[in-house]
C-alpha cells in the first residue's frame, strides 16, 4: 500500500518535513521513500508542495496520513474537510486505577 506522509528531517529543536510517497510494507521508518513530494517548514510556515505529482499518485490509490492530508486541503489540492488529528486524552487508565485509602 502507498502512502503519502511527513518524514522529519533537520536538527534537533528545528524540525522540516519532506512530504514523500513510500510504501508502507518496504519502507516504515528506513527511509527508502519513492518520491519527494514537498517540503514543509513548521516554524517558517513555508509549504512548498508538487501539485501534478501529488494528483497523479493520488490517481494511483496513495493513502494520505491525517496531517499530510490537512496540508493538502490548506494547499486546495485535495478539496475536503480538514481531518482532527489531535487525540482526546485516555480516560479509561485513570479510571482502571483503584483509589488506596
Amino acid at each position: 500500500m502507498l502512502i503519502i506522509r511527513l518524514q522529519r528531517v533537520g536538527r534537533t529543536n528545528d524540525p522540516n518535513y519532506r512530504l514523500v510517497v513510500l510504501d508502507s510494507k518496504r519502507a516504515a521508518k528506513s527511509g527508502n521513500f519513492l518520491e519527494i513530494l514537498g517540503s514543509y517548514d513548521p516554524r517558517k510556515k513555508r509549504v512548498a508542495l508538487k501539485n501534478e505529482q501529488i494528483k497523479s499518485w493520488l490517481l494511483k490509490g496513495a493513502q494520505v496520513s491525517d496531517t499530510a492530508h490537512n496540508l493538502l486541503v490548506n494547499a486546495k489540492i485535495i478539496e475536503s474537510a480538514k481531518i482532527n488529528v489531535v487525540k482526546p486524552p485516555k480516560k479509561a487508565a485513570a479510571a482502571e486505577a483503584p483509589k488506596v485509602t
